[in-house]
């Protein structure tokens, strides 16, 4: 401040201060920070902004990536599965091949009926054994069932017979062999129980 005149002058920042209010209005001074409080807020926003995108982003990604792993899993299952049909397949042409020769050796009608028919049976027990070997390699085992005691976890009794051939409660007789794979039960062997009063 200056004196002059017995006045005082007052240097006014225009750029800060304003005018003085009038009557009915309230005086005090408009924070300064206001201007920058909204730019920050604004800057602050638009960081919140990009930060929404690049997480929305990057939850698309993720999401693509999961359902292109799902798709791979499914597929490779599909493939896994048909990898390991053929080869089980495989087991079985021979003795798709053996019975081929079999039923041409017994639909030749010129040769002799006696050995025809030797040849015939002859066929059919090498596609048995075949058949046999082949169920072997994939892991399935027949169960043994005559003369073992009944055991209804492997043999499903279809009848019970009073005899003295076999001790009672042991297989007299095997009506269809059954069948597990490795340790895994695929089908009962059906059987006649003996039953006796010596028991």
């Amino acid at each position: 401040m200056a004196k002059g005149n017995g006045k005082t002058e007052v240097n006014l920042d225009l750029d800060r201060e304003l005018p003085a209010a009038e009557d009915g209005e309230e005086t005090g001074p408009i924070p300064i920070a206001s201007k920058a409080a909204d730019e920050s807020a604004a800057s602050e926003t638009e960081k919140l902004k990009a930060e929404r995108d690049a997480l929305l982003d990057r939850l698309a990604r993720l999401q693509a990536e999961f359902d292109n792993a799902r798709k791979r899993a499914v597929r490779e299952q599909q493939d896994f599965r048909e990898f390991a049909a053929a080869d089980v397949i495989k087991n079985f042409l021979p003795i798709l091949d053996s019975f081929e020769r079999a039923l041409k050796a017994g639909g030749d009608s010129n040769s002799n009926s006696n050995s025809n028919s030797n040849e015939f049976r002859n066929g059919i027990e090498l596609i048995y054994r075949q058949f046999q070997d082949a169920l072997q390699k994939i892991g399935v085992q027949p169960i043994v069932s005559v003369g073992q005691p009944f055991d209804p976890r492997v043999h499903e009794a279809v009848e019970m017979v009073d005899t003295s051939e076999v001790p009672d409660h042991h297989v007299l007789d095997e009506l269809q062999r059954g069948y597990k794979y490795k340790e895994r039960l695929l089908r009962p062997a059906m059987v006649r129980v003996a039953r006796n009063a010596r028991g």
